[in-house]
């Protein structure tokens, strides 16, 4: 079976649902970490524990939704931009959003999807690993996504098979 790529309706009503603040969602170019740049990865796999899917974020998005969520102040989210890693707190947010993100892959009639892994963005960069499956190309969805009162930042959906 197929692995389902979201719409961007269901990714913003998704965040919309749990930050409970609006969230625009634009079309943007392919989200490319480079070799130093602080990204996070979330695997998704298959039942059969294949990796299907990937989330990527770029710093800014990672640290504004793991903030958001957890009702944690902008300047919260701006200090770990800032420090380029991820505190313990908004990481663990973030992986929580991303958990959740789940449900977007489980659509009917297509494979089901679970969160295996969550890398987050900290200093140094990606692993090269992790930067090839970013950058895979085919069935993607590449977003620059606002989220009200904090900012906004990058997310990539790569399926990777």
């Amino acid at each position: 079976m197929p692995t389902y790529l979201p719409t961007r309706k269901e990714i913003r009503d998704l965040l919309v649902d749990l930050l409970g603040r609006e969230v625009t969602l634009n079309q943007s170019a392919p989200f490319a970490p480079g070799p130093s740049e602080p990204a996070t990865l979330a695997v998704y796999v298959d039942d059969h524990l294949q990796t299907s899917a990937v989330v990527v974020c770029d710093l800014a998005f990672s640290a504004l939704v793991g903030a958001a969520i957890g009702l944690v102040p902008l300047a919260g989210a701006e200090a770990a931009i800032e420090a380029q890693e991820l505190p313990q707190t908004i990481s663990e947010n973030l992986a929580e959003v991303l958990n959740i993100a789940s449900s977007l892959f489980n659509a009917p009639e297509h494979e089901h999807m679970k969160l295996h892994e969550v890398r987050p963005a900290a200093k140094g960069g990606m692993a090269i690993n992790d930067r090839f499956l970013a950058l895979t190309l085919g069935r993607r969805e590449d977003l620059s996504i606002d989220i009200a009162g904090y900012g906004h930042g990058l997310l990539s959906i790569v399926l990777v098979r």
